[in-house]
C-alpha cells in the first residue's frame, strides 16, 4: 500500500469515527418532555415554544445587528449562543438548536439568502426538471452541514443537563416548495404545479431531499441531539389526495429509516415530532407514520386530534400565536383551556407554530408559567381524587 493510500485511510477512518462516536455529556435533569414523548407518567406538562430562540430575544436583535442569519446559523458559537437565549427568560423544558430549514438547499448546492423584511430567497430556484442536474449528487452531511453538529454538541455540553436539546428539519415537500418557488408564496403554485405537470420528477426531488434529511437528522443525533422535530411547514396548500401522495410516504421513510439507522449505529433512537402545518385533514394519517408525537397548529380542536391518535400517540400544541397578543388574564384562561382539553398525559404544550417578532417575551413567560401551574394543579387533583 503506497504512503497516499495509507493517509487516505487513515483520514477516512478517522472521518468516520467522529460521525459516530457518541459526545459523553452532563447528566439530565429534567426528563420531562422525553417521558412526555414516550407516553410515561409526567408530574406536569412539558411545555417549549417554537421559535423560541431568536426574534422576539432583545439580545438576538442586538446579535442580530452583528451578524446576518446565515451566519449565526454557519458558526457554532453563535448559534449555541443564540439557543441558550430563551433559557434566561422561561422556564421551558427543552431548548431548540437555533438554525434553519433551509440549510438542506443549501447542502444540496442551491444558493440561499435570508433577506431583511422578506425572508428567505433563492436567487436561481429550481424552475424545471433539468434544473434538479445542478444538485449535488452525493451530499455528505458530515462536511456540508458539520457546522450544525459542532453547534448541536457545544450547546449539549453548555446546557449542562438543564434541559434536553431539540434539532429539526424541514420536511422534503416544504423544502422542495421553497425551492421551486424561489422563496415564500401564498399559493406555492409553481411548486404544486409539479405535483400535476412533473409528478415523477417531483418524486424524484422529494426522494433526494429525503435522503439528505436522513442523515442529517441521524447525524444530530449522534453529535447529541435528545429529540427531533420535521417541520411540514407548508402541508396546509395541499389537499388530502397531494399530501398522501407527495409528503407522507417521505414523512414515514424519514422515520423508519432515522431510527434504522441509529440502532444499526448501536445509538439509541431518540424521540421524533412531526409537525405538518395545516394538515388537519390527515391527523389520523399522521399518527401511523412512525412518530412518537405529533404537533398540531391551532386549527385543530385538542379533542378531536385525541380521538383520531387514541392513545398511541403523544400530541403537542396548540395555543394560536396571536393568544399572546392579549391582556394576561384572557392568556391564562386561553393557556388553562388549551390544557384542559389536551390533559396532563401523553401532552407537550406549544403554540400553534412560531412566536411572532413583535410578541412580548413576558406574554411567552407567563404562557409557560400558566402551563406549569395550572398542570401541576390538575396533576394533585387528580392524585387526591
Amino acid at each position: 500500500m503506497s504512503k497516499e493510500e495509507l493517509t487516505f485511510n487513515l483520514l477516512d477512518r478517522i472521518k468516520m469515527s467522529a460521525s459516530t462516536e457518541i459526545q459523553a455529556f452532563p447528566p439530565l435533569r429534567n426528563d420531562l418532555i422525553l417521558r412526555a414523548a414516550r407516553r410515561e407518567k409526567v408530574e406536569r406538562v412539558p411545555v417549549w415554544m417554537m421559535r423560541q430562540a431568536g426574534r422576539i430575544l432583545p439580545e438576538f436583535r442586538a446579535i442580530r445587528e452583528k451578524y446576518d442569519f446565515f451566519t449565526l446559523c454557519q458558526t457554532p458559537e453563535l448559534a449555541c449562543e443564540v439557543t441558550l437565549m430563551p433559557l434566561n427568560h422561561f422556564d421551558v423544558d427543552a431548548a431548540i438548536l437555533f438554525s434553519d430549514i433551509l440549510v438542506i438547499p443549501q447542502a444540496m448546492g442551491l444558493k440561499v439568502e435570508m433577506i431583511p423584511g422578506k425572508g428567505p430567497s433563492f436567487p436561481e430556484p429550481i424552475q424545471t426538471p433539468k434544473d434538479l442536474e445542478r444538485l449535488k449528487e452525493h451530499v455528505d452531511v458530515n462536511e456540508s452541514l458539520n457546522y450544525v453538529f459542532q453547534a448541536i454538541t457545544k450547546t449539549r455540553h453548555a446546557l449542562q443537563g438543564s434541559v434536553p436539546l431539540i434539532g429539526f428539519s424541514g420536511a422534503p415537500w416544504t423544502l422542495m416548495a421553497y425551492s421551486i418557488e424561489g422563496g415564500g408564496s401564498t399559493t406555492f403554485s409553481k411548486s404544486k404545479a409539479w405535483l400535476y405537470v412533473h409528478s415523477e420528477d417531483a418524486h424524484r426531488f422529494l426522494q433526494l431531499i429525503t435522503d439528505v434529511i436522513v442523515d442529517y437528522l441521524v447525524g444530530q443525533v449522534i453529535a447529541g441531539a435528545q429529540l427531533l422535530q420535521l417541520f411540514e411547514s407548508h402541508a396546509g396548500i395541499l389537499g388530502h389526495e397531494m399530501f398522501c401522495k407527495f409528503s407522507m410516504p417521505y414523512l414515514q421513510q424519514i422515520a423508519t429509516k432515522v431510527k434504522q439507522k441509529l440502532t444499526e449505529k448501536s445509538v439509541e433512537p431518540v424521540p421524533m415530532i412531526v409537525f405538518a402545518k395545516g394538515a388537519h385533514y390527515a391527523i389520523q394519517e399522521l399518527a401511523t407514520l412512525g412518530y412518537d408525537v405529533v404537533s398540531i397548529d391551532w386549527t385543530v380542536e385538542p379533542e378531536l386530534a385525541k380521538m383520531h391518535v387514541r392513545e398511541a400517540i403523544t400530541l403537542q400544541g396548540n395555543l394560536d400565536p396571536c393568544a399572546l397578543y392579549s391582556s394576561n388574564e384572557d392568556l391564562i384562561t386561553y393557556t388553562k383551556n388549551m390544557v384542559k382539553h389536551f390533559g396532563t398525559q401523553q401532552y407537550i404544550a406549544n403554540l400553534g407554530h412560531g412566536v411572532y417578532p413583535d410578541m412580548d417575551p413576558e406574554k411567552c413567560k407567563l404562557f409557560v408559567d400558566t402551563v406549569h401551574k395550572y398542570s401541576s394543579e390538575l396533576n394533585k387533583d387528580e392524585i387526591e381524587d
